[in-house]
């Protein structure tokens, strides 16, 4: 997902407001010790499973992993001992890549998803949940500005298996404008009004980067922007939003990660005013959890020259480097192939390979070069092979000039890479973060549609990078899916997909190397594998306890595993009742 976000707020206008209730409240601050036994405790350690007795913890910090009784022994009088009850304990989720802003804005306008995240299967009931949710929800309306908003939309669930067009929305309504985001954040869908609104009709040219679809023989628009059209149409719809209504989302945001048992989680790709935003909250102390966030390079080049980013964290906050985006979505047939589509978009012919973000390599050079000079960690959206052929070739140039140095450059989705771009990844040290839920939510489409069975089937290819000695990360790229940590787990270890068909046998995992792409390979994308992703003496004390064990479950149980608590450097921040 690519979606930028989309207030730009100043850092004294937030403070201004009133912040109470803007995130989530632990439900422990006491800092007294704790000693966890009773269950599986899985350290994460090493490249095999390893399993402690019991696990103490003081201060926000591991000060013991091992016996019960050595546990005992440490522990002071006042210690909380915790029986896990035969429940499983391991090191928190560490989100690789996602837009946690946005998955509070998608908690406050009406929810398109297709099953099983929730209940649009056509277009009819497209409309049907979007004008329920109008009747609902005035007040939202009412500060969005009057625009009518859903998010999540997918063609290929779609019985129609085709966009809702501006005719389609005007059943929703002809008088307020509304827009509605596909599930991808690649594309969006609007009525006429919006059209109006956003001065969009037949003479308006497609932007360098985008696409505004057209009714058949016309130049008239159906509704339907991709990529850049898309962004440019949200920034002028949403540039008033009022700083109370943010701050609302990014409390609604977090909730969903600590709920599925994330205490590290990503803005993925920033503008200065959401940047600025949870720079604020954090200094109020209303951040539960760490937030990292990444702007984007190209457009917030002069914000970076002067904030920088940084290793540690202010109050559970800090600017971790930059993103960069260098096509689209492919369930979207928007990302760039170097191999035609399967089946091309409407209105394009067979040799159709998508688009490039940023069409001259020389400015992609210009800003990753850039980014290397001054040390920022550089997060590069590729979902298609042609894309990933840039942003390695990016990459090459750079280091020539800035020479060699430990930057964890990470390549953001992976989708259809190569094995000799592996290959590359490997040599110049760029950790792909795959998007391994695309198996499930997407696999089939791929198959069928985008890719065809041999491309399809080599999608986020993680087997194929562990024999090439490659560590990895997983994400879920939220809210393009939710954020649901065993249902990501899940797809990674099984890569079943909707009909129940296993997509690239080859590619699956082991639920424990699974869980290390979560865990401990996370944790050394953000440079913080020294505090954080096993459970080691002297690290955080970011804790996650699960119904059941992951590693000794039938694999096709495991997105049923249910999250009973998530701990934050020892203070619990969320208990399933």
């Amino acid at each position: 997902m690519t979606f930028r976000n989309f207030n730009k707020l100043t850092t004294a206008t937030i403070i201004a407001f009133t912040l109470s209730g803007c995130a989530s409240t632990p439900l422990d601050r006491e800092r007294s010790e704790k000693l966890f036994y009773g269950g599986s405790i899985l350290t994460m350690e090493g490249m095999t499973p390893t399993y402690a007795e019991a696990l103490l913890v003081k201060d926000g910090k591991i000060i013991f992993v091992g016996s019960k009784k050595q546990a005992e022994n440490l522990a002071n009088s006042n210690v909380q001992s915790i029986d896990l009850k035969n429940k499983t304990l391991l090191p928190s989720f560490i989100d690789a890549h996602s837009h946690v802003n946005m998955v509070g804005f998608h908690q406050m306008v009406a929810n398109l998803y297709p099953a099983p995240d929730g209940q649009v299967s056509d277009i009819d009931s497209l409309v049907q949940v979007l004008t329920q949710w109008k009747k609902q929800n005035p007040q939202v309306i009412q500060t969005m500005g009057g625009w009518i908003l859903g998010n999540g939309y997918d063609d290929a669930q779609l019985k129609e298996q085709n966009h809702p067009t501006a005719t389609d929305l005007d059943r929703v309504s002809k008088d307020q404008p509304v827009m509605i985001l596909h599930q991808s954040g690649h594309l969006a869908s609007v009525n006429h009004k919006a059209l109006e609104l956003l001065n969009i009709n037949q003479n308006t040219p497609n932007p360098a980067g985008g696409v505004i679809r057209r009714e058949v023989d016309s130049n008239v628009p159906n509704g339907v922007l991709e990529e850049s059209a898309l962004f440019t149409a949200i920034g002028s719809i949403f540039k008033d939003v009022p700083p109370q209504v943010m701050f609302e989302i990014a409390r609604k945001g977090i909730d969903a990660y600590v709920k599925n048992g994330f205490t590290t989680v990503q803005e993925g790709r920033a503008d200065q005013g959401t940047t600025e935003m949870w720079h604020a909250l954090a200094k109020q102390n209303h951040l539960p959890i760490d937030v990292v966030s990444y702007p984007d390079i190209t457009t917030s080049e002069e914000y970076m020259l002067k904030q920088g980013s940084s290793r540690q964290y202010d109050h559970h906050f800090r600017i971790g480097g930059v993103k960069i985006s260098l096509d689209g979505s492919p369930q979207g047939k928007t990302a760039w192939l170097t191999q035609p589509y399967l089946v091309p978009p409407e209105g394009k012919d067979k040799n159709y390979k998508g688009y490039p973000a940023i069409k001259e390599d020389q400015q992609v050079n210009q800003y990753i070069n850039l980014a290397f000079k001054h040390s920022w960690q550089v997060l590069a959206h590729a979902n298609g092979d042609a894309a990933i052929d840039q942003f390695i070739g990016a990459v090459k140039d750079a280091t020539a000039k800035q020479g060699k140095a430990d930057r964890r450059s990470v390549l953001i989705h992976s989708q259809t890479i190569r094995d000799d771009q592996l290959d590359q990844l490997k040599a110049l040290d760029i950790i792909p973060s795959f998007f391994s839920l695309h198996t499930y939510y997407w696999g089939d489409w791929h198959r069928q549609q985008t890719l065809g069975e041999t491309r399809a089937a080599h999608i986020s290819p993680t087997a194929t990078a562990l024999k090439k000695n490659l560590i990895f990360t997983e994400h879920h790229d939220a809210p393009v899916v939710p954020p649901h940590s065993m249902m990501m787990l899940d797809a990674t270890v099984n890569r079943v997909t909707r009909s129940d068909y296993v997509l690239g046998a080859d590619e699956r995992i082991s639920p424990y190397l699974a869980l290390k792409s979560m865990t401990d390979w996370a944790a050394y994308q953000y440079f913080e594998d020294q505090t954080k992703g096993t459970l080691t003496q002297g690290k955080l004390a970011d804790l996650v306890i699960l119904d059941q064990n992951p590693l000794t479950i039938p694999s096709r149980k495991i997105k049923n595993i249910k999250v009973l608590a998530t701990y934050k450097e020892g203070n619990l921040i969320y208990q399933n009742q």
